[in-house]
């Protein structure tokens, strides 16, 4: 007999049975812990997409109001970009990058962190990233003319970089996620559809298999002791028939006794 559906090639033994049973508790195990995992995995990646759209939104209002702040500096003062990039020297903005853990995957995650102040170098040995901005010291500029259209685009950018760093923040996180998802759904699928219905054929298969052998052993078991009582009776009557046919059997013994005992006329002593 076989088991219905596909199986492994195993034989029908007990050994196999137990080490099959092990591995289906656990692939059911694995089963489950994947399950959670990925449970958790996507509670988390429907909060990020929530932030990331938050984020974007966000994102299109600043860069929105930073363009007409852009417009509003080069129509009052002209074009600033030289005077920016000759006396912009250091950032006023530094990107952190750190990681954090989720279910067993490593996210990054990026913090902007907004330096107070001129001394500071752009070179750093912490894993961080420098953005150049306006400075704080960079005061003379639209001293003339449109001096606070220039503070308020600064601001404004200065917005602007803070919501660009958390929507990278936020979409790293995203696709990351995203692909550990997919890879975590095809594992719990492979393990559902695939792998657990395998191992329950192989323990249908071998159990069917052992019941058959014990039924062949019984049934074998009975016809030996069938033929060995056949065998018996019919010893049993052969010897019966060749009592029959040879009749009382003496002992010499007993004549030897019968002769003496019996008395002879012809003997007078």
């Amino acid at each position: 007999m076989s088991g219905a559906g596909a199986r492994e090639n195993v034989f029908a033994t007990r050994m196999a049975l137990t080490n099959t049973k092990l591995r289906l508790k656990g692939a059911q195990t694995g089963h489950s812990l994947l399950a959670k995992k990925r449970d958790a995995l996507t509670t988390r990646f429907r909060a990020i997409l929530r932030k990331v759209d938050e984020a974007k939104r966000k994102m299109g209002r600043v860069m929105q109001l930073a363009s007409f702040s852009m417009a509003e500096v080069t129509y009052a003062t002209g074009d600033i970009a030289y005077l920016v990039q000759e006396q912009a020297k250091q950032a006023t903005f530094r990107v952190k990058a750190k990681q954090e853990n989720v279910s067993g995957v490593v996210l990054p995650a990026f913090e902007v962190d907004r330096v107070a102040g001129s001394g500071l170098d752009s070179v750093s040995s912490s894993p961080t990233h420098s953005i150049l901005i306006l400075p704080v010291d960079f005061n003379l500029t639209g001293l003339g003319r449109g001096g606070q259209q220039v503070l308020k685009a600064k601001e404004v950018y200065a917005k602007a970089i803070e919501t660009l760093v958390e929507l990278a923040s936020l979409q790293t996180a995203f696709t990351i996620l995203d692909e550990v998802i997919r890879a975590t759904n095809r594992r719990v699928n492979a393990i559902e559809h695939i792998v657990i219905p395998r191992l329950e054929n192989t323990i249908k298969y071998i159990m069917s298999e052992l019941d058959e052998m014990d039924r062949e052993e019984f049934f074998r078991l009975k016809k030996v002791q069938g033929k060995k009582k056949r065998d018996t009776a019919a010893r049993n009557a052969a010897s019966e028939a060749e009592a029959a046919v040879e009749g009382p059997v003496i002992d010499e013994e007993e004549q030897i006794v019968n002769l003496l005992s019996s008395k002879d006329e012809d003997v007078i002593f």
